[in-house]
Formats: structure tokens, sequence, C-alpha cells
């Protein structure tokens, strides 16, 4: 199963994409997936208050990936002067490992080039999570110096190590095309 289409979200999928992120990121243990952060983070990584925020917030921009009209992958561009912030990149447990993750980073990328007119992206990677970090690296995205705290008051779920990082890794949008349609 692919993604079929990918639309701007709207106020109306927010229940539903809080709960495909929170399914991705901190599924329970028989659900499984690609990689997730279960072992590390427990609680919801967001709530739909969250996500209707994200979606109205004007440096903001969050997209769906779709099949069937259902929502099956998310990912959010927040833009901040000519630096984009890859963030809630999601994909249903069930299609992981099929390319729809992929797919959903390459469009965020190009989104933000069209609309924001990007220079850079960054991004975030709770630390311990290298197969996440790896599928970053092989998009181009290289890790940073920036390393901060896990974010305990950020409502995004309470670490379980008391070590826990969040590393920066960042791309240039310089010589990327957009890819149209």
């Amino acid at each position: 199963m692919n993604i079929d289409g990918i639309r701007t979200a709207t106020a109306q999928d927010a229940t539903q994409i809080a709960k495909l992120v929170n399914d991705a990121y901190r599924p329970s243990p028989e659900v499984g997936g690609w990689t997730h952060e279960s072992a590390l983070v427990s609680g919801p990584r967001t709530n739909a208050a969250m996500v209707e925020s994200a979606i109205a917030a004007r440096n903001s921009t969050l997209l769906v990936g779709l099949h069937d009209q259902e929502i099956l992958a998310c990912v959010q561009i927040e833009q901040h002067g000519d630096v984009s912030h890859i963030g809630l990149l999601a994909v249903s447990p069930a299609m992981q490992g099929g390319g729809a993750g992929k797919a959903m980073l390459k469009h965020a990328e190009d989104f933000a080039i069209q609309k924001y007119g990007a220079n850079k992206f960054v991004l975030a990677v709770v630390t311990n999570r290298s197969e996440l970090a790896a599928f970053y690296v092989r998009r181009g995205y290289r890790k940073t110096s920036a390393v901060a705290d896990y974010p305990k008051d950020a409502g995004v779920g309470i670490p379980l190590r008391a070590d826990l990082k969040v590393e920066t890794y960042e791309k240039s949008a310089e010589g990327l095309i957009p890819v149209r349609g």
C-alpha cells in the first residue's frame, strides 16, 4: 500500500493526525513498526489540540499523506526566516518501510522551497534512535553539534532515561530542484 495523494491538513484532521503520530512514535509493543521511541519515552507524543495549533500557526504547514482518502502519514514544516524546521514525520506502522516516509520528507522539502523559499532544513532526533538518524543521513542531512536536553515540559512525553537528549540535523536546500505534482 502506497500513498496516493498528499494535501494540506485541516483542523478536522487533528484527531486522526494525533492518533497517527502517537501510533507511529509510541506504539504498544505488539504493534511494532519500523522505528519508534517507546523504549525511550512514555506517554503520548501529541494530542489533537497540539495538532490543531500546528495547523493554525501562520508559519506552519502540516501535510498529510493519503491512501484511499485515509490519512496514513504526515509531516510538519515550520518556517523561521529561510530555515524550515521539519517535524512530526510519521507513517502508519503498517506502512513503515515501504517508502512513505521518504516520499513525505521529499514533499515537505519541496513544499518548503516553493512556499517559504527555504534555504536550509533542520530537524531534531532523539538520541539513541540510530536507525532514524541513519534514515535522515541517507536523505542528505548531517548531524550538527547542537544537542539539547529532551524537552520534558513540552508535553511530548516523559523520558524513560534521565540523560535523554535531542540532536539537531540539517540539510542545505541549495541545488535541490523541487519535484512538481
